[in-house]
């Protein structure tokens, strides 16, 4: 357990750290949320003395809780611009949330291991996609109608809360399978992750009420200390590392994402042994 006196300050520190290096890998790649965050706060909690049977708990719901304000500020952005496909987004407007709830009923008794497998196994298809995507593989032309439209909100908003992520990645990856363009894709993943962070924030946080564990300043698994550092840190470290990425290729960019989604699950691998 984290105690206030002496060892709060290793906690800000690595905090600062994996704000900072999350933010610029967020810039980098072009993709924000926890597919970056969640491994970049595993790595720090655990030295700076967070119990190490729920630092992935905390990460996934952190990094939640970190992408509330800027899926709000994406989604409000993208919808000015008329870009967002409001229709499977209110189609979507209960059968994502339930899945974000019944994940923060299965996040109150899942171990961090078991956390971790379910990180491994979505990281592992997203990485196989970056790399070895085509623009050209379609499913459909157009996306499927319920209940199989309903299926895939409840198990994009279940998974993506285990994860700690908004869910973008899933959304893009459903929608250009289904001839939707990937800008409009985009804008409407980023109403999908409000649809996620809000009621994921709040499952986790009574998932995990009252865990003797829990490092300072916590609700829950979310550490609201966390959220306050790494918010403005990944702002500001964004743009360096979107400014890196004008030097490189998109497909280098996707490449180069995979390979870190297949480190993160190595890791991961590793550390179940």
């Amino acid at each position: 357990m984290v105690h206030f006196s002496g060892e709060l300050l290793p906690l800000v520190a690595a905090l600062v750290a994996a704000g900072g290096v999350a933010g610029f890998m967020a810039g980098l790649f072009g993709i924000g949320g926890g597919a970056i965050l969640v491994p970049v706060l595993l790595s720090v909690l655990i030295p700076a003395g967070v119990d190490p049977s729920i630092a992935m708990h905390v990460s996934v719901a952190t990094s939640l809780g970190v992408i509330v304000p800027t899926s709000l500020r994406s989604f409000f952005a993208h919808r000015a611009r008329g870009a967002v496909d409001h229709q499977l987004l209110t189609s979507w407007a209960l059968a994502v949330p339930a899945g974000v709830m019944l994940a923060s009923w299965v996040a109150s008794w899942i171990s961090g291991d078991g956390l971790k497998l379910v990180f491994m196994g979505i990281a592992f298809m997203v990485a196989m996609r970056m790399l070895f995507n085509r623009e050209s593989w379609r499913l459909g032309d157009d996306i499927p109608g319920n209940p199989l439209r309903t299926l895939i909100g409840v198990c994009i908003g279940f998974f993506s809360t285990l994860m700690g992520i908004g869910g973008g990645v899933m959304t893009n990856t459903f929608m250009t399978l289904f001839n939707r363009s990937i800008h409009q894709a985009v804008a409407t993943s980023s109403g999908v992750g409000v649809l996620i962070s809000i009621p994921g924030v709040i499952g986790m946080m009574i998932a995990g009420w009252g865990d003797p564990d829990l490092p300072p300043l916590s609700v829950g698994y979310v550490n609201l200390l966390a959220v306050l550092i790494i918010i403005p840190l990944s702002i500001a470290m964004a743009p360096v590392g979107a400014k890196v990425a004008h030097f490189m290729k998109r497909r280098h960019l996707e490449i180069a994402f995979g390979i870190f989604l297949l480190v993160v699950c190595a890791r991961f691998a590793y550390s179940l042994l």
